[in-house]
């Protein structure tokens, strides 16, 4: 055994806490809460637009169901829960809540007088 693994810290638990706690909000907050200076998007944003990707969601091809791009999105690269992935889909999809539109919708994505979008099923 190391001589790391000997010695043991007595440490004040409510200031770990503390710090702890900080490094973590502030790691949440740079990594997956704020948009990434480089091209505005978190990183849920980027995952729905590279699984749309790998599923072929062309300009020149069919539209597909959101609950299909959501079932990628959770299965393979955002394991969270689907309403987070659908409402970014949705975000992306209006007109009115981004610079641009990202996403093509068909169907209702609800609107800028807070309309909500309809079920991803339908969508």
């Amino acid at each position: 055994m190391s001589d790391l693994a000997r010695e043991i810290t007595p440490v004040n638990i409510e200031e770990e806490l503390k710090s702890s706690y900080l490094d973590y909000a502030m790691s949440v907050i740079v990594g997956r809460a704020l948009p990434d200076v480089r091209d505005g998007l978190k990183p849920v944003h980027r995952r729905v637009l590279y699984a749309m990707n790998v599923l072929g969601n062309d300009w020149n091809k069919a539209y597909k169901k959101s609950a299909r791009v959501v079932g990628d999105v959770i299965g393979k690269y955002h394991p969270h829960g689907d309403l987070a992935v659908y409402n970014t889909i949705v975000r992306m999809a209006q007109p009115f809540s981004l610079r641009y539109m990202l996403v093509d919708g068909q169907g209702n994505f609800g609107s800028i007088d807070g309309d909500s979008a309809a079920a991803m099923r339908y969508t």
